[in-house]
């Protein structure tokens, strides 16, 4: 029974958590992108920017941890539904640093499936793991570093259609 009540679809009439059934679902093409940064100082994003972090190649490695997060989304969110990925892709962006500011790293990463529920969370996941994995390789050099701004920027396809963000964040 699902509860007609309120909008929180992971909740039955009772109120009790419950995985969503999503059997009669018609299979859509499927479509998320979420952003976010990581705020830090200067000499940290020139650390990134010129190869020279000492447990390698930074942006690379947390290219991979979020394409590896978003395929893992379901073994972390408890109600989420284990999905065939068809695209994951992640993208970073250097942000330099005004005089006396921080500079940051934006990543944007994409999800993409064809099936009866979609890819937010995967979306979502992948930039948190890929900023995790930034402040995890760099954190001997600057432990201030800040994980900002993580949203959803768009998503397509499903019963609910698309929604885009009207003022994201420089992470285009």
């Amino acid at each position: 029974m699902t509860n007609s009540t309120t909008p929180l679809t992971h909740f039955d009439a009772q109120g009790q958590a419950h995985m969503v059934d999503v059997g009669a679902k018609p299979a859509t093409h499927r479509i998320a992108v979420a952003g976010g940064r990581i705020e830090m100082l200067p000499a940290t994003l020139a650390l990134i920017e010129a190869g020279t972090a000492k447990k390698g190649d930074v942006l690379g490695i947390a290219r991979i941890a979020g394409i590896m997060a978003a395929k893992r989304t379901s073994d972390l969110i408890p109600l989420c539904h284990p999905l065939a990925l068809t695209r994951v892709a992640i993208e970073f962006e250097y942000i330099r640093a005004e005089p006396g500011g921080t500079g940051a790293v934006a990543c944007v990463a994409t999800a993409e499936t064809t099936g009866p529920t979609g890819v937010e969370m995967e979306a979502l996941t992948a930039v948190q793991i890929a900023l995790l994995t930034i402040y995890d390789m760099c954190k001997a050099a600057d432990r201030g570093m800040t994980i900002e701004g993580v949203r959803l920027l768009e998503k397509h396809g499903g019963k609910s259609g698309s929604y885009t963000v009207t003022s994201p964040p420089s992470v285009r």
